[in-house]
């Protein structure tokens, strides 16, 4: 366990059986699930609010394709940065299965000119865009890319799927499963019903609860 990394951070899911929650979406029954477990993947735009699973989303469909992934922050990522990405998608010796998912976060925040520069690339099947945002795509996003995309609006997190990730994050060798950690399960409630549907503050709360509370 690597404590320099965030609890959130350690308890991101890695397979669909992991990802808790949004099961509207993920549920066995859905197209989402459906199109993943299939390899029949398309680019897709996720988009909810900070915290709903966005990112873990993007990452368990890599695992579960075993599609190379390439991540981009779209507030520090320019077109050079697009390019090296394609690049790097294209390159035989990097990316030796030719399939590449070019996760981009926050992809509200490209302008035109690099939503364009992606346009090409989606088209052509060179990547699988996966776009995260909190803003509505609609209005956000080119309309050719949306043109290309699913769009899967997510919610945030019901307190219960909440509590159970935190339950998990007790026990989990990868989250606080090595400390002896003794806290009530209505203390996990209430962390769970005032994080407002975010799984990371609610997984922050928690960390910050146990790291800095004295061993008596």
């Amino acid at each position: 366990m690597d404590l320099n990394k965030p609890l959130a951070y350690r308890m991101r899911p890695t397979t669909l059986e992991e990802f808790v929650g949004q099961e509207e979406i993920v549920g066995k029954d859905k197209i989402l699930y459906r199109t993943i477990k299939a390899d029949r993947l398309s680019s897709l735009i996720l988009w909810g609010p900070t915290g709903c699973g966005k990112t873990s989303l993007a990452k368990v469909i890599s695992n579960t394709t075993k599609y190379n992934f390439i991540k981009l922050n779209a507030v520090t990522a320019g077109i050079s940065d697009i390019k090296k990405a394609i690049e790097e998608s294209k390159n035989a010796f990097l990316n030796p299965n030719g399939k590449c998912i070019l996760f981009i976060d926050e992809i509200h925040r490209f302008n035109k000119l690099q939503q364009d520069a992606l346009l090409p690339f989606v088209e052509d099947g060179t990547v699988i865009l996966i776009g995260a945002t909190t803003e509505n795509p609609y209005f956000e996003v080119n309309k050719a890319l949306i043109s290309r995309s699913m769009i899967v609006k997510l919610k945030p997190l019901e307190p219960e799927d909440i509590f159970k990730i935190l339950k998990n994050a007790l026990v989990s060798k990868e989250g606080l499963g090595t400390f002896k950690i003794k806290i009530e399960d209505e203390t996990l409630n209430t962390i769970s019903k005032m994080s407002n549907g975010d799984v990371r503050t609610a997984l922050n709360s928690l960390e910050i609860a146990v790291l800095t509370t004295r061993v008596r």
